[in-house]
């Protein structure tokens, strides 16, 4: 009898074993420090391009595999944002390389205003030339920074599917295991005062302090990936060398403590939070061993096993702005003492001139990833404020992770209260994108129509 009872849990055990591995994964890192000068994103009063490093910036690569033989790749950059034009080029070249669907790609970037601009302008003037985003480039050296953005981009583009094409190569058979820690140096930063909002701490605010960790180990328990994630802007340094600020020391603090592993940090819904304290050198460290002492804590803090399946949706959906400004309007602005409101006028009388109307709509992405049974990942594009986060764990069943800052560089993306109360975040900062202007706020129901999405594309993964 005793050894019947032992047979069988043995067999139990050898078979809970090889659920738990019938997830395949491998995890690249690519270095995309620049080389030379290039100009950054992320503060629009730099007069100059940036050069040199404070870290290195990456491009990192996490495969997933499940036991259908499905892939999901995860792509995180230390950029401030994800061009769409670059994810939609990638995806489709993902697609044809490799029949990974568009669906199943996600890229983050990490919202570092310590990285290089890569988001370039169609021309919207008759033999117009495309240019960077970026105004302050002095117009005789636009052509030299246009060649050095594209071979850039190109080159990162190129280097991806490498990498892609590696980890494909390297599949082995992986435990994936989900938890939740905690941080606590985010703080909301729309305070409200009297007769206008400040970018100052409020500590009443709303946060998300969840730190969500997605640990990837191999066969001997090796910690192959940590993909893990939280919901603040990347912006503890304003200088004007290359840096993955606060989230690149997270990592680098993590990958240096366990030797082997590829730590990804993927951005939240941090739009309208700050790291404090800020814009002294060494709170970028500091907050990287904050962050990163807080995933190791979710390391240990009963991880669960995602069991291997991989379902995902993807949709494309517009988001419409408010009434738009008249002629009248734009003329009065391009004449403002203010030289962003200035600069909005000119730009946004020149694409009228251009092309008969301004902008109604942009074409926005949304996506809905579930690992195993239970936990649902949310990307949003932009830089999304932290109510969605809130709310999208409150009404979403299970664990849920939600990303903003994923496959798209378009801008805030406020919730309705935020829209309503205004400021900086509630359609303010609309002035400040370059290129193809917005011409003013989003218009009232915008919450509705991404949360919808979210839980039409969540339905479809049932």
């Amino acid at each position: 009898m005793f050894h019947r009872i032992f047979f069988l849990f043995v067999v139990l055990f050898i078979g809970i074993q090889n659920a738990a591995a019938e997830w395949k994964a491998a995890a690249a890192k690519l270095n995309m420090t620049p080389t030379e000068p290039m100009w950054m994103s992320g503060y629009s009063s730099r007069k100059t391009p940036g050069s040199g490093k404070t870290t290195e910036i990456y491009a990192k690569v996490l495969l997933l595999e499940d036991e259908r033989k499905t892939r999901l790749v995860t792509i995180t950059f230390d950029l401030v944002g994800v061009p769409q034009p670059f994810r939609l080029e990638l995806s489709s070249a993902v697609d044809k390389q490799f029949g990974i669907r568009p669906a199943n790609l996600f890229l983050n970037a990490s919202h570092t205003h310590s990285g290089p601009m890569v988001r370039l302008v169609p021309p919207f003037r008759p033999g117009g030339k495309t240019r960077p985003a970026y105004a302050n480039i002095p117009e005789n050296e636009i052509d030299k920074y246009v060649g050095l953005t594209q071979a850039y981009l190109a080159k990162l583009q190129s280097d991806l599917l490498d990498e892609i094409a590696g980890c494909i190569k390297r599949l082995e058979p992986a435990k994936v295991q989900y938890s939740i820690g905690r941080c606590g140096f985010a703080m909301n930063r729309r305070l409200i005062m009297p007769t206008r909002i400040l970018n100052s701490p409020n500590p009443d605010g709303p946060v998300d302090h969840d730190v969500p960790v997605l640990q990837v180990r191999n066969a001997k328990k090796e910690l192959l990936a940590i993909l893990f994630g939280y919901a603040c802007h990347n912006t503890v340094l304003s200088y004007m060398t290359f840096s993955g600020d606060y989230a690149g020391w997270a990592q680098q603090y993590l990958e240096e403590d366990h030797p082997g592993a590829i730590a990804l940090f993927v951005t939240g819904c941090g739009a309208d939070q700050n790291p404090y304290p800020r814009r002294i050198p060494h709170w970028a460290p500091r907050h990287g061993r904050s962050l990163a002492n807080a995933v190791e804590a979710g390391l240990i803090a009963n991880p669960q096993t995602v069991s291997s399946s991989i379902s995902t949706g993807l949709e494309y959906i517009d988001l419409v702005y408010d009434k738009p400004p008249t002629r009248e309007d734009l003329e009065k602005k391009a004449k403002s003492s203010n030289p962003y409101d200035r600069r909005h006028g000119k730009m946004s009388l020149e694409y009228l001139e251009a092309t008969g109307s301004l902008k109604t709509k942009h074409s926005y992405p949304v996506q809905a990833i579930r690992l195993g049974e239970d936990l649902t990942m949310i990307t949003l594009g932009g830089e999304v404020v932290v109510d969605y986060s809130l709310r999208l764990k409150r009404e979403l069943k299970g664990d849920v992770w939600v990303a903003g800052y994923s496959n798209d560089l378009v801008g805030y993306v406020p919730s309705e209260r935020v829209l309503k109360e205004g400021g900086y975040e509630g359609g303010g900062a609309m002035r400040f994108v370059r290129g193809i202007p917005h011409p003013g706020p989003w218009a009232p129901g915008i919450e509705k129509h991404i949360v919808g999405t979210v839980h039409k594309l969540v339905k479809g993964l049932e």
